[in-house]
């Protein structure tokens, strides 16, 4: 896979005749909000957040914001020359890796200096009772020695992986309606983080969970429902996220994105 372009200073400023510097984010989740607000409060410099549109009311957004596809790497790489792309910021989910290898391609393509941005993953601590798996499919064949009555929060686009088990009860939680097929034993929870532990035990209790599946998303705003099943001793099947492409420029937090975008000096950010 192609190498993306690294952040390095420009080696001069745009001339008067270009456009504003335009930083297109590739994004939805709580970081590239916090990007996006912080890039459109500086003068002078135009955001773009591209939306996959798989959510039907994503929220405000600082700056410019478009929905859907760009058509595969090719297509994505059309869109950064024809709209004057100075840098491109993947702030994705960690498990959305076909853009995230999208956004590596076209951005080597056209030379445009590209960064992808992960929150931190979740880490086991004392207490807990983790069983890694390595993909929805892995996390399905775990079910059955580890408990009946399950917590899937994988997100609506994951429950296929689990259809076919049949002597499962299923609690599904996703922020909207999941797509066919389902479990054939499946109740529907529609709801958006951030959770607390009282209201993530409650839940469990409630539905008499045994055992809680989730993907590694990292992050704040759903991982209270880990320390609930701690506290209940649950054991929990965690989906490792996908490893970013080869060469990738991977950082962090926001802050770790502005330091980068500052090196380039056709953006004229003055620090983060």
């Amino acid at each position: 896979m192609s190498r993306p372009t690294r952040f390095r200073p420009s080696p001069s400023r745009p001339s008067p005749s270009r456009p504003s510097p335009h930083v297109l984010i590739l994004g939805g989740t709580t970081e590239a909000r916090l990007l996006a607000a912080d890039l459109a409060a500086r003068p002078g410099v135009r955001v773009t957040t591209s939306l996959a549109g798989r959510v039907t009311r994503p929220g405000s957004l600082a700056g410019e914001v478009r929905t859907g596809g760009f058509g595969g790497p090719e297509g994505l790489a059309a869109w950064l020359r024809e709209r004057h792309v100075d840098a491109l910021v993947d702030a994705t989910h960690p498990f959305a890796e076909t853009i995230t290898a999208n956004a590596v391609d076209a951005a080597a393509a056209t030379g445009t200096p590209a960064v992808i941005l992960r929150r931190p993953g979740w880490q086991a601590g004392p207490g807990d009772h983790w069983h890694p798996a390595g993909s929805l499919n892995e996390a399905a064949d775990r079910l059955p020695g580890l408990g009946r009555r399950v917590f899937l929060t994988t997100g609506r686009l994951g429950l296929a992986a689990f259809a076919h088990l049949s002597g499962h009860h299923f609690v599904a939680r996703s922020v909207e309606p999941p797509e066919p097929p389902l479990p054939p034993d499946t109740r529907v929870l529609l709801a958006r983080g951030p959770f607390t532990v009282a209201d993530e035990t409650a839940l469990l209790r409630d539905h008499r969970i045994d055992v809680l599946v989730t993907k590694d998303s990292g992050g704040a705003a759903t991982a209270a429902k880990l320390t609930a099943a701690r506290e209940l001793a649950l054991p929990v099947v965690v989906v490792r996220r996908p490893p970013p492409p080869r060469g990738a420029d991977v950082v962090s937090g926001v802050p770790a994105v502005l330091e980068r975008l500052g090196r380039l000096e056709r953006l004229g950010l003055s620090g983060p």
